[in-house]
């Protein structure tokens, strides 16, 4: 952790130092030089302090917190600007290297206060900037009764993240506004503990939908990243978490599959525990979940990580229609403009965001519905998501 934190302060002294050449550029003002960097020496050398003294420094976490937070808002404008400078070095390389541009800094500038907006924007109101999004698959086996069957997907609540209630309660309703034939929830309930969701039960009960309302289980929800006084009150709080799916109506699959019928026809809803790479559980068994169906039969699959997909879920010998995740929150930082799709998430996971397809199969990841970590969102808004199936 701690190299990690050093590479990163690393990292950003050097897109400062590059960006700096801007600011002398456009101004020669040796006040407005030395605020510039005052404020780097304040927030890095109070960083490396609390980090180091630890718990000798009270709410030493939510320090750290809240200057990484501060950190990031200065680094993000100027790690989008900085490559138009670098631009303009290369020009500059191949005619003798003559003094900068006043223009090009002026603009460099402004690209940084515009992007410092939107850092603003979403630190302070993106967290709530909840956005529904669409999608109609087509199937040449969808039986024909489920033709125009309506899903409305939410994922990675959080709630132990969420202090507006007001705010959370507009993205309910706006995902109850979807009336959908049937609403999924495709894992991470909690941060850590299963308390954190006793003063939310009432709300997130008001969610509801004809044919009902599922859930699964996602990493968050094992209770693995705290500490516990005993392995008996970690066994204790999952089966209180359980409950609580319960208590807010919804079903809870673990490992699980359901038919759902209508007019005579069913589509089968599976439901599998945590599955992920990288050190992530592997709870998830998508063949004891589909052992009792029937062969053929058409199969909607809630799996909280994406790289489920495509390491298990597609393959060939149990044919998955659609599969449901969620896991990545597109890391709650990109952007997303014109078609165009790009989060350092990207990285990690080859699906984070948005329908992907391969033969036939399809994998919705949904960008989630609350957050954790990074206290809001910036480009990667909350999202509740609607799929429409089709008869093709």
């Amino acid at each position: 952790m701690a190299r990690r934190l050093l590479l990163f302060l690393l990292l950003f002294l050097v897109v400062d130092i590059y960006f700096y050449q801007a600011v002398v550029t456009v101004t020669k003002n040796r006040y407005i030089h030395l605020a510039y960097w005052m404020v780097d020496v304040l927030l890095i050398s109070g960083m490396l302090g609390v980090f180091f003294a630890g718990r000798k420094v009270r709410h030493s976490q939510r320090l750290l917190t809240a200057m990484l937070t501060i950190l990031l808002s200065l680094a993000i404008p100027k790690l989008f600007s900085t490559p138009l400078l670098l631009l303009e070095d290369l020009s500059r390389l191949f005619r003798g290297f003559p003094a900068r541009s006043v223009y090009v800094s002026e603009l460099v500038l402004f690209i940084a206060l515009a992007v410092l907006l939107v850092v603003i924007f979403g630190l302070t109101r993106g967290r709530h900037f909840y956005r529904v999004r669409r999608e109609t698959l087509y199937f040449t086996d969808l039986p024909a009764a489920f033709d125009g069957f309506t899903i409305t997907q939410i994922s990675d609540i959080h709630v132990g993240s969420f202090t507006n209630t007001k705010e959370v309660q507009k993205g309910i309703d706006l995902a109850n506004a979807q009336k959908s034939d049937l609403l999924l929830f495709t894992g991470d309930l909690v941060n850590h503990a299963a308390s954190e969701m006793d003063p939310w039960i009432p709300a997130f009960s008001q969610l509801h939908a004809p044919y009902g309302k599922y859930s699964v289980l996602g990493n968050h929800d094992y209770g693995d990243y705290i500490q516990w006084e005993s392995q008996t009150a970690k066994i204790a709080n999952l089966e209180r978490l359980k409950v609580v799916h319960q208590e807010m109506g919804f079903r809870l699959l673990l490992n699980q599959a359901d038919l759902l019928k209508k007019d005579g026809e069913s589509i089968a809803l599976v439901g599998v525990e945590n599955w992920g790479k990288k050190g992530f559980q592997q709870y998830g068994d998508l063949r004891k979940a589909t052992a009792s169906l029937p062969n053929g039969i058409f199969k909607i699959l809630m799996s909280h990580d994406p790289s489920h997909w495509d390491n298990v879920s597609i393959d060939k010998e149990q044919h998955v229609h659609l599969t449901l995740a969620g896991h990545t929150h597109g890391m709650q930082f990109g952007i997303e403009l014109f078609g165009f799709k790009w989060s350092p998430i990207q990285y990690f996971y080859s699906r984070w965001a948005g329908l992907y397809e391969s033969e036939g199969k399809y994998l919705y990841v949904n960008r989630g519905f609350g957050y954790h970590g990074l206290k809001g969102r910036i480009g990667v808004w909350p999202e509740i998501t609607v799929l429409t199936l089709r008869r093709r």
